[in-house]
């Protein structure tokens, strides 16, 4: 820990020491981990290493096992392949950065979520024991297994009608993503599996009990991801009503030691120290999100700045003092992203994903051959016609709903939309379109934060799409509010480190080793007047068609996804008997949520 005393001498002592101090974030993504060794002193990044998941995201199949199908809307993942990001991306990072693993103090993680494994009591996966290798229920459930919407929906519906109290600090509405209506799934279609799991952990704190062989539940993910409010989960008379089978699941799977963001989970285990190169007994931090761990690796904590972390996905986090509802939110949390505040999450369940199916699948191939010509990428030498155009020439207005909506209608049962389309229509024009989308529903979340009183004063970028400037450009023009961007290219896994120096002692807490080692670029791209007041009127033509889509004026989304499930489904049986009356009913609970809202 470094302390400061009042003799000069020893005081320049210890910060000599802290200068060659490291500590090491590692983000756990979609299909890699990244590993990314930190100077403790200043925030500089020294050297960074990346694996990639031996399995992937299994999506059509379980390849794990002899490649058998499944059904739409799931995401599986293989757990081992997180523990290969340590024993490979860590110990490559430590040769990259040139540093002795003696100089580091601290190791600290995020997780994509709710990304969930169900264990034995021990914390080892379902999917590793023989007689389950080849269930799909006993292997992770990535956070885009959206195959639990039913169960989500009968979570939301009864909700309402107890009027649970707790509803309200998530929007009024309970993803499908989540830890409930992802458990509710397992119990009802492979009871087994269900009865076999001793624990249901996130990947967050799954890879912190194998880093310390300690099991601590971070207060992140328990009150986003997992309903935990004010110290106390939804009921057990809550859990029967859903399922008799269903009443002790808190009790006997989910409760467990809470962990305050930014202090240590345990010490590096004798294992973990094997395979990673680190010293035995350093400090692990709590378990983190990725999206709400980078808020710190911007050094945007305070009130009114949003942090977006901008992706395949787009999460949306910042703090208050105030405790306000939020229509559509993905929750308020006590502590949530930094302690001693009220953490606020929205969020985009595809955006760059839907940049990347339009060009795998939709763009014909002379494009290609054109970027190729030109030594671009596809995306470059589209977003480059795309910057060409003048807003509203294209003609076209598109809903961001390829993978659902997350906020604010939290429905996964929704699907995109482009409205426009001539036989002149042209690649490109179609791509800016799809990015227009995306902001127009970036913008659609911060207006519903500053109706609720949670005003949103500066809007912080991070993630992968920064290196877009044609789309950065476009999101400041919609959104109507300069642009601040991270500094660094690895938020998450900066912000990791910083949990790991606070966790270690090096700084008093989470808040002033991000005033050290994080930081932002201010405004650094600022809206176009013009262009604003275009995008102002397609802005309103996406509403009205985000309203008459996602509310309930027409549920053909939900019916067509129907049809495609009972594609499926075994020949005689329906998946979905009635998909209307389901999207009715939820179209009346969010009329009825939003009008108490307003």
């Amino acid at each position: 820990m470094l302390q400061f005393f009042e003799h000069p001498g020893i005081r320049l002592k210890e910060e000599a020491e802290m200068v060659d101090q490291v500590v090491i974030g590692v983000d756990f993504g979609t299909l890699s981990g990244r590993a990314l060794v930190v100077r403790v002193s200043d925030g500089a990044e020294l050297g960074t290493a990346v694996h990639e998941y031996e399995h992937a995201v299994m999506a059509r199949s379980l390849t794990a096992d002899q490649d058998q199908p499944l059904p739409p809307d799931w995401a599986l993942q293989v757990p081992a392949d997180y523990v290969s990001v340590l024993k490979n991306a860590v110990p490559q990072a430590l040769r990259s950065a040139g540093v002795s693993a003696e100089q580091v103090i601290g190791i600290g993680t995020d997780f994509t979520a709710c990304t969930m494994v169900p264990t034995t009591s021990d914390g080892t996966p379902l999917n590793e024991l023989p007689q389950y290798a080849d269930r799909p229920h006993a292997y992770t459930k990535l956070w885009r297994h959206h195959a639990a919407q039913a169960q989500a929906d009968r979570i939301n519906t009864l909700a309402h009608e107890r009027a649970e109290p707790w509803i309200s600090r998530y929007g009024g509405f309970i993803s499908s993503e989540w830890e409930f209506a992802k458990a509710l799934q397992i119990l009802e279609e492979d009871p087994e599996v269900y009865q076999a799991m001793d624990h249901w952990v996130e990947a967050a704190d799954w890879i912190v009990w194998q880093l310390t062989d300690n099991y601590v539940r971070n207060a992140c993910s328990a009150g986003y991801k997992g309903i935990l409010q004010d110290g106390q989960y939804p009921s057990e008379s809550f859990l029967r009503s859903l399922n008799p089978d269903f009443a002790d699941f808190v009790s006997s799977k989910l409760d467990h030691e809470i962990g305050q963001l930014g202090h240590a989970a345990g010490t590096l285990s004798a294992r973990a120290a094997q395979w990673t190169g680190l010293p035995e007994g350093i400090a692990v931090a709590v378990g983190n999100v990725d999206a709400h761990v980078t808020a710190p690796a911007a050094d945007a904590v305070e009130d009114g700045q949003m942090v977006a972390i901008m992706g395949t996905s787009t999460c949306h986090v910042m703090n208050s003092s105030v405790l306000a509802e939020v229509p559509g939110m993905c929750g308020v949390v006590d502590g949530g992203i930094l302690e001693g505040r009220w953490g606020y999450e929205a969020g985009q369940s595809g955006v760059g994903d839907i940049l990347a199916w339009y060009v795998n699948h939709q763009v014909p191939g002379e494009y290609a051959q054109r970027a190729q010509e030109r030594g671009l990428s596809l995306h470059e030498l589209l977003t480059e016609l795309a910057a060409e155009q003048a807003p509203g020439a294209h003609g076209l207005v598109a809903l961001d709903w390829h993978s659902g909506n997350r906020s604010v209608l939290v429905d996964h049962e929704l699907s995109g939309l482009l409205i426009g389309q001539t036989l002149s229509t042209t690649p490109e024009e179609i791509y800016r379109a799809l990015i227009e989308a995306t902001a127009f529903g970036t913008r659609t979340i911060i207006e519903a934060f500053n109706a609720s009183g949670v005003e949103v004063r500066e809007f912080v970028a991070a993630g992968g799409l920064l290196r877009n400037p044609v789309l950065m450009q476009i999101y400041a023009d919609v959104i109507g509010l300069p642009i601040s961007t991270i500094r660094s290219a690895q938020g998450p896994a900066l912000g990791s480190a910083i949990h790991a120096a606070a966790a270690a002692g090096a700084y008093p807490d989470v808040r002033a080793a991000a005033a050290v080692m994080g930081g932002r670029i201010r405004e650094a791209y600022t809206p176009n007047p013009h262009a604003q007041r275009i995008y102002d009127e397609l802005f309103a033509e996406y509403t009205a068609l985000h309203d008459y889509f996602g509310r309930g004026g027409n549920n053909v989304m939900r019916r067509l996804k129907a049809l495609r499930r009972n594609s499926f489904a075994p020949a005689g049986q329906d998946l979905d008997q009635d998909p209307d009356q389901d999207a009715g009913h939820d179209a009346g609970e969010r009329a009825a949520q939003e009008g108490a809202a307003s």
